[in-house]
């Protein structure tokens, strides 16, 4: 199976259980939610992303957030990889992410990750997360073996994988 079939519509807009908060494709637009969003959480985020992929650093600027969704932007136009914010309803605030990307390791068809923000960790709105993924993955993505990182595994259990070719 090649990553996506070509004629493959990515969602644009799904609801969390429960109401009160929905999740979209993120944007350059989205910096000024996403900066303080990423960077309160930063030492968590880092203790999840780090070792895998360098992100997010400590002195992670705007600017260098900016530049990082607005590759976002374009891979998810280009349907390369997706990165999804989880938003309140009114868009006021950027609580967490979604990725969804083609598989760097053996075995899979695709590899997600997802995360909330600190404050937002234990709570009901986590477990909204954790039992929409996996389902929203199965029913609405074209994936037979997708790979769900930190849940079906863990990074460091990712990160021993063998590479793809």
């Amino acid at each position: 199976m090649t990553w996506l079939p070509a004629d493959f519509v990515h969602p644009t807009h799904v609801e969390l259980p429960g109401g009160g908060c929905h999740l979209r494709p993120i944007t350059g637009a989205d910096t000024d939610l996403d900066h303080p969003a990423v960077m309160g959480s930063q030492a968590r985020l880092w203790s999840i992303y780090g070792e895998a992929y360098g992100w997010p650093r400590a002195d992670m600027t705007y600017e260098d957030d900016l530049k990082d969704l607005e590759r976002h932007a374009r891979e998810i136009e280009a349907h390369e990889s997706f990165n999804y914010a989880l938003f309140d309803d009114a868009e006021t605030a950027l609580l967490g992410c979604v990725y969804i990307d083609p598989p760097e390791r053996q075995d899979a068809d695709a590899e997600v990750s997802w995360w909330v923000v600190d404050d937002r960790v234990g709570t009901d709105l986590e477990r909204a997360m954790d039992a929409l993924v996996p389902q929203w993955i199965a029913e609405s993505w074209p994936f037979e073996r997708p790979r769900l990182i930190g849940r079906d595994l863990s990074w460091k259990e990712w990160l021993a994988l063998p590479k793809l070719a």
